[in-house]
């Protein structure tokens, strides 16, 4: 159901709650129930409109102090969290046991609106403050959960949904909660799942530290943990020795764990690597993007660098995380969606140029070449390409697509090819990654490549040729093992004559060409893939809109389609919103599609009146002897039980002509109901100026 139209039935639900005390279960969870019962016991105002209680400066500066780990270890991975939704609308936010917000991040925007609210930090989200709440519930309960706008007991929650979930400290005690909030309509189940990552991350630095802090883990043990974790781990001392390693790591950065250990990281490494820079100053960093040349080759990764203290608050040494930098991007990439739904058995067809299509592209799934899509807007370009990926052993890499023509010119760039640390005026801390990396040991797919700006042709013919990229701002060359799919409305051939396009890039895009077919080349496919529509649309909207009258599919295949596959199933999406019934009948169609298909009867049917009378003025079309009246057309529809083509063929006369007698003599078959044997039954009618008889009458 559309998350607005879930809105709207939890506030129906709401309401009738708070003014009658009735709880609709079909729509209002049992924990959902239960909170908002016991906030109604505790006097809550469910009309407020902000958050009742903020604590002052002095008492909110009090529980940061008392909550100094849980601050310290989780505020890097908020940021890290936050990271992957920033300019989502998103707020991260930790709360103490009590569930007082001591630390939030998010974009302006959502900050500014949640700041309305009082939803910053020193606000209280205790059930018992503030009523049904995520965060609240988290608290209570002792588990994560997610809660929807009106779901929430007070006004001042309605525009919000909030995934949370506890965090347990070292022994097992509450120690707070963390939540990720966002409008409602930002809802998404993967939200929540986000958060429990995060709670896991700071509960398991939680135990590490305190490990750490009390010395308590002895070395066959700890040996034990180190190995069996899939993330790399390097510790050194205070004077940058290496004092444990494990297997993940040494394989990463390509040495024998027993041969490094009480090395200088700096000559494994460099002088500028992360570990010497959380030695020396005490930063803490979490992820950071590290790259050296070193004399085993290229290092690509991030680290996670935590220093350790003794009890006088010296460094004595550092513990990092290292992970491969391509697993990081994968990771990115998977919960940005950037992977490819569609297979080929997704395609949907039976014309025979659209046949031999989908067969060239099986061809090309088989082939590592580079391939490139032509055809106009709405053909299934992008499908096509995922189902080519899927096909190819780089199914399970990511599909990362990039439309050429949606960005800024001067934004295309630091799109494909990422950009470093002040680069521009703009770029974000620590640089970004582009598409081409994103899309290491997967598919690229360049939408709309005919638009790509004339000055980033030879970057991208220089990425393909030699299979590495340099970010903008940056001087290291990095591997990227991807296969390109362009795809384009243009004709290229004429841009290279043009000189709009390059003409070597052009040759090195177009190794394997696949022409998609528009719609209107293929109208025998229209009848599936409207089937095919209606059935998605229904299944969405739990509708059941699945009968489509001969007339209404004879406006279908008429229609030219401009905006081929897309525009008809927007066409469809529409009419099975509007239709009333089972029947999509013609009136649930735009009127482009009904006037344009009209105006094409009438020239038919002018056509063949013209070519009838030229040939023979003093002939008119008879059935039996007799002009095709309005006697003879309610007889030939009626012996043909409403099927309009049946009934020309009788008449012997073209359907246009039929349908223009019809409307002459306002003659029109329509669906209807009737009594039989005390059952009701559908079948059609006909119409005559408003009057209706039934056909077998």
């Amino acid at each position: 159901m559309p998350v607005h139209d879930r809105k709207e039935q939890m506030l129906k639900a709401w309401t009738e709650f708070v003014e009658q005390g009735h709880v609709n279960k079909n729509w209002v969870r049992r924990e959902i129930e239960d909170s908002w019962r016991r906030s109604r016991s505790m006097g809550i105002d469910n009309c407020l409109e902000t958050i009742p209680f903020l604590a002052e400066a002095a008492e909110l500066e009090q529980r940061r102090e008392a909550n100094r780990e849980l601050l310290e270890i989780s505020f890097p991975i908020m940021k890290n969290l936050f990271s992957f939704v920033e300019g989502s609308g998103f707020i991260v936010a930790l709360t103490d046991r009590d569930g007082i917000i001591l630390q939030s991040l998010g974009d302006r925007e959502t900050v500014a609106l949640a700041s309305r609210n009082r939803l910053v930090a020193g606000a209280s989200l205790n059930e018992a403050v503030s009523g049904t709440n995520a965060t609240g519930l988290a608290l209570k309960q002792g588990r994560p959960i997610q809660v929807f706008a009106t779901e929430h007991y007070i006004k001042a929650l309605h525009p919000w949904t909030c995934s949370s979930g506890p965090i347990y400290g070292h022994s097992g005690q509450l120690a707070g909660a963390l939540s990720m909030t966002g409008t409602f309509e930002k809802v998404h189940s993967h939200t929540l799942g986000m958060v429990v990552a995060a709670i896991d991350s700071i509960e398991g630095q939680l135990k590490v530290n305190k490990v750490l802090e009390n010395l308590l883990v002895v070395n066959r043990y700890q040996n034990a943990i180190v190995e069996s974790i899939s993330d790399g781990l390097i510790a050194v001392d205070e004077k940058a020795r290496v004092t444990k390693i494990n297997k993940a790591a040494a394989a990463l950065l390509k040495i024998n764990p027993d041969s490094v250990i009480h090395s200088s990281i700096n000559e494994l490494l460099g002088y500028h690597n992360p570990i010497l820079k959380a030695l020396q100053k005490g930063d803490i960093c979490t992820d950071e993007e590290f790259q050296a040349d070193t004399k085993r080759g290229k290092v690509h990764c991030t680290m996670t660098c935590r220093p350790i203290r003794n009890p006088q608050q010296k460094i004595v040494g550092v513990v990092t995380i290292v992970r491969e930098i391509r697993a990081v991007k994968q990771l990115v990439t998977r919960m940005a969606g950037a992977r490819a739904r569609f297979t080929f058995d997704d395609l949907i067809g039976r014309n025979a140029a659209y046949l031999k299509t989908v067969e060239m592209a099986r061809t090309a799934a088989g082939s590592s070449s580079n391939v490139m899509l032509l055809g106009e807007s709405g053909t299934g370009k992008e499908v096509f390409a995922q189902a080519i990926h899927n096909a190819t052993s780089r199914a399970k890499g990511p599909f990362v697509a990039i439309n050429c023509a949606a960005l800024p010119r001067e934004l295309i760039g630091s799109e494909l090819f990422g950009y470093n640390e002040g680069a521009f005026t703009g770029a974000k801390r620590g640089g970004s990654p582009g598409k081409f990396e994103l899309a290491d040991g997967g598919t690229l797919f360049l939408d709309e490549i005919g638009e790509m700006p004339l000055e980033l042709q030879a970057n991208l013919l220089r990425v393909l040729q030699e299979k590495a990229v340099v970010r903008i701002g940056g001087d290291q060359v990095i591997p990227v093992d991807v296969r390109v799919i362009a795809a384009t409305n243009k004709d290229l051939q004429r841009q290279v004559e043009k000189g709009a396009f390059r003409s070597d890039l052009f040759y090195r895009l177009n190794v394997l060409t696949i022409n998609m077919v528009s719609l209107r080349n293929r109208k025998d496919d229209i009848l599936p893939l409207t089937g095919f529509f209606v059935e998605k649309v229904n299944a969405r909207l739990g509708k059941n809109a699945v009968v489509i009258p001969p007339e209404t599919l004879d406006y279908l295949q008429r229609y030219h389609w401009p905006g081929n596959i897309r525009q008809l199933e927007n066409v469809i999406e529409r009419a099975v919103h509007i239709a009333s019934g089972e029947n999509i009948t013609p009136d649930c169609l735009p009127d482009e599609v009904l006037s344009d298909t009209r105006i094409h009867l009438v020239s038919a049917a002018q056509e063949a009146e013209q070519a009838e009378t030229k040939a023979n003025s003093d002939v008119v079309v008879r059935k039996s002897g007799r002009k095709a009246g309005r006697t003879d057309i309610l007889e030939a529809i009626k012996n043909n039980d409403g099927n309009l083509t049946n009934a020309a063929k009788d008449l012997k006369i073209s359907r246009s002509t039929l349908y223009r007698k019809m409307d002459k003599y306002s003659i029109k078959v329509v669906e209807g109901e009737f009594v039989s044997s005390g059952m009701h039954r559908s079948r059609p009618f006909i119409e005559v100026a408003n009057e209706r008889f039934r056909i077998d009458d």
